[in-house]
C-alpha cells in the first residue's frame, strides 16, 4: 500500500490540511471518515482499494461527525443496526440538539 494520498483525492478533499501531510496509516481514520461524509464513487472506490473494509466499517461505526444521509446511506451498505452506529446513541443526538435546536 502506498503511504500518501492521491493528489486529485487530496486536493479535493482535503482542503484543510496539507494532503502531502497525510499518511494512510497514521492518519487513516481521518481519512476514511472524510471520504465517506464526501466521495464521490471515484473516491470510495480509491478509499476501498486502499482500506480493508472492515477497518472503514469500523471507522464509520465510530466515527461521530457524519450527517444524516451519510450515516443512513453507508449503515444501509454495511448492514449495521442503529445500536451499532455511535452517533446514532441516543445520548449523542440528544447533545446535538442542544447545542444546535434546529
Amino acid at each position: 500500500m502506498q503511504d500518501k494520498i492521491s493528489k486529485k483525492i487530496g486536493q479535493k478533499y482535503f482542503w484543510d490540511v496539507d494532503p502531502s501531510t497525510l499518511d494512510l496509516t497514521k492518519n487513516s481514520e481521518y481519512i476514511i471518515a472524510r471520504i465517506l461524509e464526501y466521495g464521490d464513487p471515484e473516491a470510495i472506490h480509491w478509499m476501498f482499494a486502499k482500506f480493508d473494509q472492515k477497518k472503514i466499517r469500523d471507522v464509520f461505526k465510530t466515527h461521530r461527525g457524519f450527517s444524516p444521509r451519510t450515516i443512513y446511506f453507508w449503515k444501509s451498505f454495511f448492514d449495521l443496526r442503529e445500536n451499532q452506529i455511535l452517533c446514532l446513541k441516543k445520548p449523542y443526538l440528544e447533545t446535538q440538539k442542544r447545542l444546535w435546536p434546529y
